[in-house]
């Protein structure tokens, strides 16, 4: 077995790592021709078995109208693949004794109050059970000003409530916007500081920024979304923007790799050690954060506790749901979306994951990457 080690994940062959290797000939010709159909202008492909990888595997282009191909550098929007980075960021500040997770936010963020919002605790947050919507109504028009967090977050305290806190579950990006100043205002820091010193740079993700600073700001090795029809003519604020690469939302704002996303999956996947074996979470608080989190809540509707399970931060499969991982996953399978084509799974009981990262953004329609995830599935024997 021809073993390269890459940080504290060893890259291999597809039969060593676990792979049919006809079948995982016939994933790569089929992520080859999304792109070369430009079904997906620029994609990237990680999977990992029990420390095992193939590598990354990168197909298309970095820009919409350029030719210049992307390589296993380049970096993608990753949308909100970012919200279980942040909870995790958020969890090593419980582990570390400096906040509760039934803590109301108010009583960390003062500015966030108004009707009904009181109640509100980290982790009705953490679980989109808050009843915060998932974009203000006037998204557009704080976008369009370049707004900062702060307006974000003070918007969100005056908006109204979906549904009171912890009677239902409903995806809420507001929700994540105030753990940006929950995280300042216990640490300290700027939440975009502490989370990529104390989460991506503790693993190796050198690659990986929540909004680009420094050096960063010159970075053209990006692979460019294409943007919903709702911001194409929207470039002073839309994915491809300035604005939006900097502003580093704690929604949606990571700019990475899929090698270094699959860094991150494998601390998932081992409990929480790190690339030089040390223990970066307990293990107890990966296996919390990782399974259905809605049974906590005695007032949510049983099928929505059933079909729509939340961890903090991370989402279980939905089978019947056309945003599934997956058909043919596990029970135990927990992972996220992006709204910009993005997409990873990891199952815990054959440690297993799945990095896709795209720029092609998710319409209403079941997207190109489900496929690929089922025949990637698939391919492992």
């Amino acid at each position: 077995m021809n073993v390269e080690t890459s940080r504290f994940l060893e890259k291999t062959d597809a039969v060593s790592v676990g792979l049919d290797p006809k079948k995982w000939a016939n994933v790569l010709e089929a992520a080859e021709q999304l792109t070369q159909s430009d079904k997906i202008p620029a994609l990237a492909i990680q999977v990992q078995r029990r420390g095992l990888t193939t590598g990354s595997h990168v197909f298309g282009r970095k820009t919409i109208s350029g030719t210049e191909p992307i390589d296993d550098q380049s970096r993608f929007l990753i949308a909100s693949l970012t919200k279980p980075m942040v909870a995790m960021a958020l969890l090593l500040l419980a582990e570390r004794g400096q906040l509760a997770l039934n803590q109301r936010v108010s009583d960390i963020v003062p500015e966030f109050k108004g009707a009904n919002k009181r109640q509100i605790t980290l982790k009705h947050i953490l679980t989109h059970t808050s009843g915060l919507p998932d974009m203000l109504p006037n998204n557009r028009e704080l976008r369009a000003a370049n707004s900062p967090l702060s307006k974000f977050v003070s918007e969100t305290s005056s908006t109204e409530m979906v549904f009171p806190c912890g009677q239902n579950a409903q995806y809420q990006s507001m929700g994540f916007a105030l753990l940006g100043p929950v995280i300042e205002n216990i640490t300290g820091m700027p939440y975009a500081s502490f989370i990529q010193q104390e989460l991506f740079d503790v693993l190796g993700m050198t690659r990986t920024a929540l909004g680009l600073r420094g050096e960063d700001l010159n970075d053209e090795n990006i692979a460019e979304p294409r943007v919903p029809h709702d911001q194409v003519h929207e470039e002073g604020w839309n994915w491809n923007s300035r604005y939006w690469r900097t502003f580093g939302a704690p929604w949606g704002g990571v700019l990475s790799t899929s090698q270094d996303v699959s860094q991150f999956c494998r601390c998932m996947l081992t409990l929480g050690q790190t690339q030089s074996g040390e223990q970066l979470f307990n293990p107890c608080t990966i296996e919390n954060a990782t399974s259905n989190r809605l049974h906590d809540f005695p007032d949510i509707p049983e099928p929505v506790r059933r079909t729509r399970g939340w961890g903090y931060g991370w989402r279980m499969n939905w089978p019947d749901h056309r945003g599934s991982f997956g058909d043919f996953l596990g029970s135990k399978v927990y992972g996220h979306w992006g709204a910009t084509g993005t997409l990873f799974w990891l199952d815990p009981e054959t440690e297993t994951a799945l990095v896709l990262l795209s720029s092609q953004p998710y319409d209403r329609s079941v997207s190109p990457l489900v496929p690929l995830s089922n025949m990637i599935s698939a391919a492992f024997v």
